[in-house]
């Protein structure tokens, strides 16, 4: 299984108060891919909402580069972010995400905010790691 991450599952990573860390923290621990466009939200949300200083987002975002490929964001994936916003009514930068996720060939994306167990182009399926196990 090839896995993507959204920008929510690094944020929690780095969030040792919240609930979510240790979940996040060992899906990140098996490795996966992510695109620039996560790192960039990732230090957006790490000086705006967690209030991190910008030499602890720089060291962050070394760490994360270092153990996480992080693909481009290019004309051809936001050509199909395009198409996928359309078909699927992603909201635009979500779309760019599962672009990213298709162009790296994953079969998993891991998000919390987006539909959990959608599958896209019979190859990716979104899913909600922080859901409670299902019975």
């Amino acid at each position: 299984m090839k896995v993507f991450f959204d920008t929510n599952i690094l944020v929690y990573a780095a969030v040792q108060s919240d609930n979510r860390h240790a979940v996040a923290r060992r899906l990140l621990a098996g490795g996966g891919s992510i695109s620039v466009q996560v790192l960039n939200e990732f230090a957006n949300v790490a000086h705006r909402k967690l209030n991190m200083r910008w030499a602890d987002i720089r060291s962050a975002l070394r760490a994360i580069r270092a153990s996480l490929p992080a693909l481009p964001i290019t004309v051809a994936i936001n050509e199909l972010a395009t198409a996928l916003a359309e078909q699927h009514k992603f909201a635009f930068y979500d779309a760019l995400i599962v672009a990213s996720a298709l162009e790296a060939k994953c079969t998993t994306l891991y998000s919390e905010d987006m539909n959990h167990g959608m599958t896209i182009r019979q190859s990716l399926t979104i899913i909600n790691p922080f859901l409670p196990p299902g019975p």
